[in-house]
């Protein structure tokens, strides 16, 4: 694999006051960790807090973990690239929490599960809980990993200069460490407790850098609106595309039709299916409960994608239009969209802000990292660990054996952030379009098993085995290699955006799981 150029200098460094700011946040985040920590009681306790934890707790540790690294580097790129239309996914976010609100949550709290596929292993037998937690865990390896990989672009840049081979991989250890320290101290009640700090200080932040950067502008609002009305590359307020969806717009992943169909499936397989953000919803007191926390995570979260948005837009007029600008243009050259806002940071910001910004930059990539290594663990333990040995663990030893679980999928987690810096390289997609879509891999296998689950009486444990490798082996089929060594040959010149996929191979998979007739195991099974 040859080297990959350095990315560009950073002209402004981090001054020591920056650095004490980022250290002391990092501190601050892991001594919370090992308060919290100390008032558990058992392991179940540290996977699902006692089903303690307050809603509006909940609520906002769902939110942090959903929007992640992804959002706080992503989110300004979309809108500095493209449009609006990435903020039309949240409809199809609020369409999947209310589902799952409805079916998913009273069915996980009605048999009492640590992880959500003990549930399959009711309806279907112990093989399909395995094999759905198997898939689960690869998912969360692709997904996390992929995020990791996304927050390790700025803290190369800013503890390194570049953004090569050597810098990431250096950068993805340092982080992976920091975030394992503090989530084997507290368990899911210390990651909920630092997701509610985090969260507020990388909104906070963006608040801030917006209002920086609006100071910059030698034009009031009607000229900026104007400009990106017209802008020659097409409308950059637009937020609706309605095209129906022809054999170009399959690529989009953002249509209206996109959105209904696939971006819905995937945000239900998301908060439906995914242990990482349904353990938050399991650690309330109750079903309704729990699906208040979703629903009220997913509304909070309009306005917050929206300030990334327009954080993008404001960048493109302060970065791209010089005529705009004047005399208040930047002198320098952006080194590549995927980090227009890290560049801002580093060069507009004062001494201080700077430690505020990349805080809260951590911060939002932390609160993803830590609720994957919590939930990976309770998967293992819950569906693995505890069925191979029974009443023959004890609870001290079921402890060390859940730190251990967390510690192998870590470096799990590591390793496969190493492998997105070559991946992500050769796709060419956004960040955020490339986070989404290596999670499609294992989301829409396990999706079409939970529905088949919930709504009939079919399926068995050989058909939710085919079912799960029939999603994940289609996905794979569709990614961009490969799809394109068969797809001309079937004479098919068109690409799909990860929705397209996400919907082909649910659909594929559901029938699949169907075809064997099934039994319920139990005569109060929903």
């Amino acid at each position: 694999m040859p080297p990959a150029p350095p990315g560009p200098p950073v002209p402004v460094g981090f001054s020591p006051i920056d650095w004490i700011i980022v250290a002391s946040y990092l501190a601050l985040v892991i001594v919370i960790g090992i308060m919290v920590g100390r008032r558990r009681t058992g392991v179940d306790d540290y996977f699902l807090a006692g089903r303690s934890m307050p809603m509006w707790a909940v609520a906002i540790s769902i939110l942090a973990t959903s929007q992640s690294a992804a959002t706080f580097v992503g989110g300004p790129e979309q809108s500095y690239t493209g449009n609006l239309t990435y903020f039309m996914a949240n409809l199809g976010g609020l369409i999947a929490v209310i589902i799952v609100a409805l079916l998913f949550l009273p069915a996980f709290y009605r048999h009492g599960v640590t992880s959500i596929y003990e549930l399959l292993g009711h309806r279907f037998g112990g093989a399909a809980q395995k094999c759905a937690g198997a898939m689960f865990l690869i998912g969360r390896v692709f997904a996390s990993g992929a995020r990791l990989f996304i927050v390790a672009l700025p803290f190369s840049m800013v503890a390194f200069g570049d953004t090569s081979y050597q810098s990431l991989l250096i950068s993805i250890a340092i982080i992976a460490i920091g975030a394992t320290a503090y989530t084997l101290t507290g368990g899911i009640r210390a990651v909920i407790w630092t997701d509610v700090l985090q969260a507020g200080l990388y909104i906070t932040t963006i608040v801030i850098a917006l209002w920086l950067l609006w100071q910059k502008f030698p034009i009031g609002a009607t000229e900026i609106i104007e400009a990106l009305r017209t802008d020659p590359d097409g409308d950059k307020l637009k937020m609706l595309d309605l095209k129906l969806a022809s054999t170009g717009d399959l690529a989009n992943p953002y249509s209206l039709w996109a959105i209904l169909f696939g971006v819905t499936l995937f945000n239900l397989a998301a908060y439906g299916t995914d242990q990482d953000l349904t353990q938050r919803m399991l650690t309330c007191k109750s079903a309704r409960r729990g699906s208040w926390s979703v629903i009220i995570s997913n509304l909070i979260g309009w306005p917050i994608v929206f300030l990334f948005l327009v954080m993008g837009l404001l960048l493109f007029v302060f970065y791209q239009r010089p005529d705009l600008m004047a005399e208040a243009a930047p002198d320098y050259a952006i080194g590549s969209s995927a980090i227009v806002f890290l560049e801002f940071i580093l060069h507009e910001m004062p001494t201080g802000l700077r430690g505020l910004m990349m805080a809260g930059l951590f911060a939002a990539a932390m609160s993803s990292m830590d609720s994957a290594l919590n939930a990976m663990a309770s998967t293992t333990i819950a569906d693995f660990y505890r069925p191979m040995l029974g009443s023959m663990v004890s609870p001290r030893h079921e402890r060390r054996a859940s730190r251990l679980a967390l510690i192998f999928w870590a470096v799990a987690l590591a390793g496969f952030a190493c492998f997105c810096v070559y991946w992500q390289k050769e796709s060419g997609d956004t960040l955020i379009d490339f986070a989404l879509g290596v999670m499609v891999f294992a989301y829409a296998g396990l999706l079409a098993v939970f529905l088949t689950a919930l709504l009939t009486k079919r399926g068995s444990s050989l058909s939710v085995i085919a079912a799960l490798l029939t999603g994940f082996a289609l996905v794979l089929a569709m990614q961009g290699s490969i799809w394109d060594m068969w797809a001309p040959k079937l004479g098919i010149d068109f690409t799909l955006a990860f929705p397209w996929k996400m919907l082909i191979a649910t659909t594929a998979s559901f029938v699949v799981c169907c075809i064997a007739p099934g039994k319920r195991r139990e005569s109060n099974e929903t």
